[in-house]
């Protein structure tokens, strides 16, 4: 900033900054969307606006790279306006939203398709692309239309995109590697579970915890072992979805000490709930990966302290409640919303020592924001950053309600839990998406996609001379095709 006068649009007066690393008490001006300045209350502008948040704290809105807002397609059960309203009552401020819509976002025609659904976003986005066996031809046109990372389904999952060949995994890599686009991967290997869904199937096993049984948690430890062996051998970067086992965390920190360009997420599921949760809540709990037992949880909050999990996220996957609730586990669709949630139930964590209010940042918005490439602009509150911004009250108690989530989903397992620790107003860019506790619905359309803004380091190439596109040109100094 220079000396020059100005007058900020909104001063947030009275509350404390928390980073990754400490808190401070500071005011905060905000100026054309960007925070203008933070200090002392002497040292602030004129204001149009001044908002007192004494006794409450400033963290860097949540960036949540793992939401399904299933438009187009499957508007029933949430569209763009819903489930970004739902981030903004959670303190979320940017989303990146999956691909596995229907039509799934497979080629710049879905993309743009895709892009005019969130035109009524209230927070900012990022958009997926697939990552599929049979879309390798479109991966180069969705890097140019502005993707802003990928997804590639190694399980099967809601909408039953069929899993791509290892083949096809490394031919995808060897394209998206020199972008620098994180590719996102649902880690369970498919054969394994459509084997042992079919056996239990067949067996009539038809309860709750079929569905952990289905799914052990090799299929996690041996699908990032994998996914890791491709991106080392290629250089892509890679992300691993809803971390849910201890088995996996052994390959993904083996991966970190070989300088695999890695980072995994978990989700408050997994953290929160175990298997013995399947028999209060049945199908309702029902998620790909599994909640699976207590040791896991354990080990991934262990692994969440120690940084080997990078961050936190939701997998917001809602569904309507007669489709959540069924008595053949089967038949029950996978997944719940969460984007709404997550901040208060971590934040009830935090008010109960189990982590720290500094950490929370680290992993809900610093970490998230360098691994997708916008930090600095986002993640952070500091001069010249996005003014996105979630003020907490970290003594306000309120009760999860189902009935009241903002998403089209009106079922969780977290009905009915009580949480300390609320967002009480959501800023996207200086703007209040959500004000004491009540959304804005005049800011549906607010949202802009962050690819302006996006910028991922420069990717490490590994073995670029044995790609498959290097290979279909025929041996160096030869002609294309010639005979040896």
């Amino acid at each position: 900033m220079t000396d020059t006068p100005f007058i900020a649009d909104l001063v947030l007066t009275g509350g404390t900054v928390v980073t990754g690393q400490t808190r401070y008490r500071a005011d905060v001006a905000i100026k054309d969307g960007l925070i203008a300045l933070v200090g002392a209350p002497a040292a602030m502008p004129a204001a149009r606006e001044t908002v007192d948040v004494s006794g409450q704290f400033l963290l860097p809105g949540a960036i949540d790279v793992h939401v399904h807002f299933r438009e187009p397609g499957y508007t029933h059960k949430e569209d763009w306006r819903t489930g970004s309203a739902a981030a903004a009552m959670g303190g979320t401020t940017t989303v990146f939203e999956m691909p596995n819509t229907n039509p799934p976002t497979r080629s710049v025609k879905e993309l743009r398709q895709k892009q005019e659904a969130a035109a009524k976003a209230h927070v900012d986005y990022g958009i997926y692309g697939l990552l599929a066996e049979d879309n390798i031809d479109e991966l180069q046109g969705l890097i140019d239309g502005g993707v802003n990372a990928f997804k590639c389904f190694m399980g099967n999952t809601f909408g039953n995109l069929p899993s791509p060949s290892t083949g096809a995994m490394l031919e995808g890599f060897e394209i998206i590697a020199p972008s620098g686009l994180r590719i996102s991967l649902h880690a369970e290997t498919a054969s394994i579970m459509a084997w042992r869904q079919k056996r239990l199937m067949e067996a009539g096993r038809n309860d709750p915890l079929a569905h952990i049984a289905a799914r052990p948690a090799i299929v996690a430890s041996e699908a990032v072992s994998r996914a890791a062996e491709l991106a080392e051998w290629t250089g892509a970067r890679i992300h691993i979805l809803h971390i849910s086992s201890a088995a996996e965390l052994r390959p993904l920190a083996e991966a970190k000490a070989r300088g695999v360009e890695i980072t995994g997420e978990t989700c408050p599921c997994y953290l929160l709930l175990d298997s013995r949760d399947y028999a209060r809540l049945g199908s309702i709990i029902r998620v790909n990966p599994p909640v699976r037992e207590a040791s896991d949880s354990e080990a991934i909050w262990a692994a969440l302290q120690s940084g080997v999990v990078d961050m936190i996220a939701t997998d917001h996957a809602p569904h309507t409640v007669e489709e959540k609730t069924k008595d053949v586990i089967w038949q029950a669709d996978c997944g719940f919303p969460g984007v709404e949630t997550q901040m208060p139930l971590m934040l009830n964590e935090v008010s109960k020592g189990r982590l720290t209010l500094e950490h929370y940042v680290a992993i809900s918005a610093e970490k998230p924001a360098k691994a997708f490439g916008l930090w600095p602009h986002k993640g952070r509150i500091e001069a010249g950053a996005e003014a996105d911004i979630a003020v907490v009250d970290m003594e306000r108690t309120e009760t999860i309600r189902a009935d009241a989530l903002q998403s089209r989903g009106k079922i969780t397992p977290f009905d009915g839990v009580s949480v300390t620790g609320i967002p009480v107003h959501t800023l996207v860019r200086g703007r209040f998406v959500q004000r004491d506790r009540q959304l804005v619905p005049e800011t549906s359309g607010w949202g802009r996609q962050v690819t302006a803004i996006q910028a991922m380091a420069k990717p490490t190439i590994r073995n670029a001379d044995q790609t498959l596109a290097a290979c279909l040109q025929g041996p160096a100094g030869s002609a294309k095709g010639a005979a040896s």
